[in-house]
This record gives C-alpha cells, sequence and structure tokens, in this order.
C-alpha cells in the first residue's frame, strides 16, 4: 500500500512525536488564553519532560515572532533536563546569517549529543512581504551552506542571495551527527517541492484526506527522483484520543464550546504564514467536512477554526486513532508529529493509551547519523548523507 518509494523500506517503527506549545498555543478551551497554559519557560518544558516521560521519540519545537518562547534558546535549555527524547527545532531561513545558524546549531547538536533534529521554514518575516519563489531561493541557499559547513573545512558558495565566495574556514562548526541533524520540511508550492526534493530528509504534510497525502507524497517523490533520492515522509496532526469514540467526540465539542469566531479568526491571522498555500488548504478542509467538522472517519477539523496551520485532529477510541496511524504507515508515513489540548494532558491521555502499542524510532538514529549507530541500508550514490 506503500504510495511512494520511501528512505526506510526495511523501518517496521515509526518516528512518534509530541509538540511543545511555545508560541501561546495551549488551551482548555480553544480561542480562551488561560494563564496556567501560557507560553512560558516552566510550561512548555514540563511538556517537553512529560513527552519524554511517556516515551515520545521526539518533540516539535515551533517559532513565532508575535508570541511565544525562542525556539532555539528554548532548545538549548532542555539540553540537562533531558536524555532521550530529541528536539525538532523550527528554524525559518533568513532569520539568522547562515554560517552563523551552521555553528548554532552544530553546537545544539553537541548539547544535546546528537538528539537534535531541524525543521527548516521558509514563511515570511514582519513587516515585509517576499515573493515565495525568492524565500524558497532563499531557504535553499541557508541549506546549501548549512552542509557545507557542517561538512567541509571551507564555505565557498556564491548565490542569488548569499555570496562566500572568498571562501570561509567552517571550524569548528562540525556537529555532532554525521552529516548534520535530519532536515524536515514542509510546503505545498513547486518551490517548496524542489528544495525538499533535492536538498531534506523528511516532508511534513497536515492532515487532509488520504487521497489528497497520497496526492502530495508522489508530487515531491517526482521531484526527489530527479536527484536520485528517496524521502520520508511524516504527518502533522492532533489528537483527541479516549476509552470510547463517544468520549473523544464529546471531548472534541468541550474543546469549542466556549469558542467566538472572531477570536478564532485573529488567532488564525496572527501567524505569518496565515495567507500561505498550505494553510488555504486546511481552510478547505472545513468547507468540505460534514455538519460535525469531520472530512473522513475520525479526522476532525473543528481545531482548525481557532488554528493557522495544521487544523485537524484524529478523534477516537483508542482502536480506532491506532488503526488510523497505521494505515497512514502503511502509506509510507514514518513520522508523526501529534499534538493536543491542553498539551500536557492530552500528552498522557495517547501516551499510556495508544502509544505503548505502537513500535517507534528516532529517525536520525536509524539511518546512522548518531555516531556509532549503524544504518539500515548501506548508503549509495546519490543518497541523502
Amino acid at each position: 500500500m506503500t504510495i511512494v518509494p520511501i528512505t526506510s523500506p526495511d523501518l517496521d517503527g515509526v518516528e512518534v512525536s509530541w509538540f511543545s506549545a511555545l508560541c501561546s498555543d495551549d488551551y482548555e478551551f480553544l480561542g480562551v488564553p488561560d494563564g496556567k497554559l501560557r507560553s512560558s519557560w516552566a510550561h512548555c518544558s514540563s511538556i517537553v519532560q512529560e513527552a519524554e516521560n511517556q516515551g515520545f521519540r521526539n518533540i516539535l519545537c515551533p517559532s513565532s515572532y508575535q508570541v511565544g518562547q525562542d525556539t532555539l534558546s528554548f532548545v538549548a535549555g532542555c539540553a540537562p533536563i533531558t536524555d532521550k527524547i530529541n528536539l525538532l527545532a523550527a528554524v525559518r531561513c533568513g532569520e539568522m546569517q547562515p554560517i552563523m545558524l551552521a555553528r548554532t546549531v552544530a553546537t545544539l547538536d553537541h548539547m544535546l549529543e546528537g538528539r537534535l533534529t531541524v525543521n527548516i521554514i521558509s514563511s515570511d518575516f514582519p513587516g515585509q512581504k517576499e515573493p515565495s519563489p525568492f524565500r524558497y531561493q532563499r531557504s535553499r541557499e541557508v541549506v546549501e551552506i548549512l552542509k557545507q559547513a557542517w561538512t567541509q573545512d571551507q564555505i565557498t558558495y556564491k548565490g542569488e542571495v548569499y555570496d562566500f565566495s572568498d571562501g570561509l574556514t567552517t571550524d569548528p562548526a562540525r556537529p555532532y551527527q554525521t552529516g548534520g541533524p535530519l532536515l524536515y520540511f514542509g510546503g505545498y508550492s513547486p518551490d517548496a517541492l524542489e528544495l525538499c526534493g533535492q536538498h531534506c530528509d523528511v516532508y511534513l504534510m497536515w492532515p487532509e484526506t488520504k487521497d489528497m497525502l497520497a496526492e502530495r507524497m508522489r508530487a515531491v517523490n517526482a521531484v526527489a527522483e530527479k536527484y536520485e533520492r528517496t524521502l520520508d515522509y511524516g504527518l502533522r496532526v492532533h489528537v483527541i484520543v479516549r476509552d470510547t469514540e463517544n468520549e473523544a467526540r464529546e471531548y472534541a465539542q468541550h474543546l469549542v464550546s466556549k469558542l467566538n469566531d472572531d477570536q478564532g479568526t485573529a488567532i488564525r491571522e496572527r501567524a505569518l504564514d496565515s495567507s500561505s498555500l498550505g494553510v488555504s488548504h486546511q481552510a478547505k478542509n472545513r468547507e468540505l467536512a460534514d455538519m460535525e467538522g469531520f472530512i473522513e472517519p475520525n479526522l476532525w477539523t473543528g481545531v482548525g477554526r481557532a488554528r493557522s496551520g495544521c487544523g485537524a485532529a484524529l478523534v477516537g477510541s483508542t482502536d480506532q486513532v491506532l488503526s488510523a496511524l497505521e494505515d497512514y504507515q502503511k502509506m509510507g508515513i514514518r513520522a508523526f508529529i501529534l499534538s493536543g489540548y491542553p498539551h500536557i494532558d492530552e500528552c498522557r491521555h495517547f501516551g499510556s493509551r495508544v502509544l505503548p502499542q505502537m513500535k517507534t524510532v528516532q529517525l536520525n538514529e536509524a539511518y546512522g547519523r548518531k555516531p556509532g549507530a549503524t544504518p539500515l541500508t548501506p548508503l549509495g550514490a546519490g543518497e541523502r548523507r
């Protein structure tokens, strides 16, 4: 049932990740601010620690200019308070000079002893709007410079945005992991797919119908094939799991029971990617959903009423949510980035009910990125490390 060739055909486990609500995205009632759930070091780091305690293998640390914690500082702070979980740091390309970014990421990778992964972002900056082709060209150059810094003794690079053609030494920009952290990436435009297919490792998708997800996977795989590469695929989705489907659906209604549509719109529009192609597809999901907000069995779009970006949740009993994730895995999806409201509570619900029934891995370790790890298969020409 696998939709496209994947990098990890022999991998029978999946990377199951949680989400730390750095960007003031934690509620008991969607759209109703709650002081005890506000974005703070204390609250967000406790989400990371709970996710590690529950056995999640990675955790997404998102980025926002307008609200929340600084991502890279937050990840650094998590290094001494965790020892097993990976951290998936969102990096907005162009925010930091790329050679300085290479050094920062390498330092973080050493602090975490190889437990770092990176989510490449290409959104606008506050106060400026750039054409999509320029933003992805800038991201392409940042990624290419990072890879030079992490694998070569000297950077010699000339692009449309950055020019280091005179050469710069890179010592000590070597990361802990061989070749640097895995690069996770999400985007829908042709420029986004081109960048991911050539340079990134895990293509992340937001929830849509399975047919639409398969279409996205085929599109980015066609690009990767041009470069003699294969990718792995990930799904970012919320979850509401309870002992019974009725209990899960009741909680979904509880979550939106105090949502004011104007407040929900304000929350969606404050995000810098609120007008992106991916966000428009999440809005389309809500238009196509049934009267209760479901676009497929157990896939509920109500959470997108008060959230830009990932706008749907798997809602159901333990068996229903587990079966849905297994179906995605059969499609070739090897990474799940999950979240729920409030994040610590839902982390425990999923961690106690579903996670013990799943075989999980850390993708960077499975692929031999960490020193001493054994890759799944020997590296060949054109492969990504």
